[in-house]
């Protein structure tokens, strides 16, 4: 049994819904769009208090299931218009789960910016954040822990979230306390600021009751012992997210340069210092980690703790999203270069994605040039600061290059493509084109899929049954980056959940879970007016061959949603 909270922030009134069984396991992603449906959110106005804005886990919250643990947030988004679900690592979806919470709502809006408090016996207070505003994460995360201590997790609405700018996501703190992991797209941090919530904090208590405490510490082990086995899993241990960057150089999919180029460096030629093997040999001999943990029982341990030249800590974590948005897609060569910009987009609680493809056109239109980390600095500066062009800048890729008007504007539904060119990785692409979340490549990754002999339909059946997986596993929870585990063992799953809730769920619940997901997200943006006009590419993508392999995009929303299930 877990408790629902539906809180007013106008009266600070809390209604109370308890959920049992089946209601807990269709948590996440899942019931974010199951609520966001059945109250009409797709009409509301997104920067309005009408917009609710949904915290909700899954069903092994607050145990030590591996990569288990994360905290979904949804609403309708204020960058895209569409349905958004931001999902991130950390130990706030932990944290909800040790207080045997499934989740929460912030309804309406507060008069005042307020912390919100929840306890350990469940109890909801407010308290004044007057000393709290305007301050970067990392200074708030401090103060926040001089008041409540250091046995809680936070949840910070950032600088730019108090101004409403569109880049701006929810930091939530990793197992270290840093507020460093984001739901980050879409414009969440912004409808947290619309409720002036500027923090949300938890207590940390005890493991939840389970319904056969044994059999779901026996699924834990055996859970790891399959993450063992995967070669995806440990490579993401060694390597971290990083590795990526080596993989796309390799197949001429990188962005580089606001998507101008595939290739940061000839493999063949030269080392991609902006890729994981280097940043793993260089972060090893300053002293840095190279493996870490975002949440408690993860034994993946795909992010990192970067350090400088002396040994003093850059960024944690650098993420392969980030180096390709922040870093070769504005021109950065230099790992260190993009882990200061990193943190600092960190400290903002900021998007990564959004902010590096939105810098990047800044440069193509001349506002700076290619590789100037100064320049990027500085735009990073004038968006803390909520200057005359820094709240232009926050509001994000797609707004800032019509402002611009510029000629390679790289987004989805308003929303920045993520680190995967659409003309070379096209089973991606083609999951960024129909998913209802916009450019979104966590909605389905098919990074290494080579589609050249691939037609329409098969493009889009592999991409979907990626969309399925995924959306069941955030539904669930569940790191992506156990996929290879967690697919191919669903039965196993779902004998997890059962053995944790007293459920009879059938085996087919998995990917049941993830097409009922997908088909209330895409109902959501029907309901707000989208179409198949909205599932298109940029016209650039098709009209401009990517170097070095000099394809253009092949598929047309239209042609592609002839295929959708």
């Amino acid at each position: 049994m877990r408790e629902y909270l539906h809180i007013q922030l106008a009266d600070q009134k809390v209604e109370r819904q308890t959920f049992t069984g089946e209601k807990i396991a269709r948590g996440g992603r899942y019931f974010i769009a199951r609520e966001l449906v059945a109250c009409g959110a797709a009409r509301v106005e997104p920067l309005s208090r009408d917009n609710p804005l949904i915290f909700s886990v899954g069903p092994f919250a607050g145990t030590n299931f591996s990569n288990a643990n994360r905290i979904s947030v949804g609403c309708r988004s204020p960058l895209t218009g569409g349905i958004k679900e931001a999902n991130a690592g950390g130990t706030f979806g932990f944290a909800l789960g040790q207080l045997g919470l499934a989740g929460f709502t912030l309804n309406g809006a507060a008069d005042d910016w307020s912390v919100m408090h929840i306890s350990l016996k469940g109890e909801v207070s407010f308290s004044p954040a007057d000393d709290l505003m305007g301050l970067s994460n990392f200074e708030c995360a401090a103060k926040l822990h001089e008041r409540f201590g250091k046995k809680v997790s936070l949840g910070i609405c950032g600088p730019v979230g108090e101004y409403l700018g569109l880049l701006s996501g929810i930091s939530f703190s990793d197992t270290d306390l840093r507020p460093s992991r984001l739901a980050a797209r879409g414009g969440v941090g912004a409808v947290m600021g619309v409720k002036k919530v500027k923090a949300i904090v938890l207590d940390l208590n005890k493991m939840p009751k389970l319904h056969d405490r044994k059999k779901v510490i026996g699924a834990v082990k055996q859970y790891n012992a399959l993450l063992e086995e995967d070669e995806i899993a440990q490579n993401m241990k060694t390597f971290g997210t990083a590795l990526m960057a080596d993989v796309q150089n390799y197949l001429g999919g990188l962005p580089v340069r606001n998507f101008t180029s595939g290739q940061l460096v000839d493999p063949d030629q030269e080392v991609m210092r902006m890729g994981g093997e280097f940043i793993r040999e260089q972060n090893l001999e300053r002293g840095g980690e190279t493996a870490h943990a975002c949440m408690p029982g993860c034994t993946i341990e795909c992010s990192n703790v970067y350090v400088d030249s002396d040994g003093k800590e850059i960024a944690s974590p650098v993420e392969y999203e980030t180096i390709g948005l922040m870093g070769t897609n504005c021109g950065l060569t230099d790992p260190d270069e993009m882990a200061r910009v990193n943190f600092v987009a960190n400290d903002l609680g900021i998007d990564t994605i959004e902010v590096g493809a939105m810098i990047a056109v800044l440069m193509e239109v001349g506002q700076g040039a290619f590789g100037d980390v100064n320049f990027m600095l500085e735009v990073l500066e004038e968006i803390r600061k909520g200057s005359e062009n820094g709240r232009l800048w926050a509001q994000g890729t797609a707004r800032v290059g019509a402002h611009y008007g510029a000629a390679r504007i790289p987004v989805i539904k308003q929303q920045a493509i993520s680190a995967y060119d659409p003309r070379v990785i096209e089973g991606t692409g083609i999951t960024m084109m129909m998913s209802a979340q916009g450019a979104d490549h966590t909605a389905g990754n098919l990074p290494k899929l080579d589609c050249r002999e691939m037609d329409a339909a098969e493009i889009v059946a592999a991409s979907f049954e990626a969309q399925r997986v995924m959306a069941a596993s955030d539904a669930l929870g569940l790191c992506i980056f156990g996929r290879g585990a967690t697919d191919s063992n669903s039965d196993f799953i779902v004998e997890a959940i059962n053995s944790a809730l007293g459920t009879d769920l059938p085996g087919s619940f998995y990917n049941d879970l993830g097409g009922e997901t997908l088909h209330l997200e895409h109902e959501f943006n029907r309901a707000a007016g989208f179409s198949d006009a909205d599932d298109e590419l940029p016209a650039f993508f098709y009209e401009e061959p990517l170097p070095p392999m000099n394809r253009v995009a092949r598929f047309h929303g239209e042609e592609i949603n002839r295929f959708r299930e």
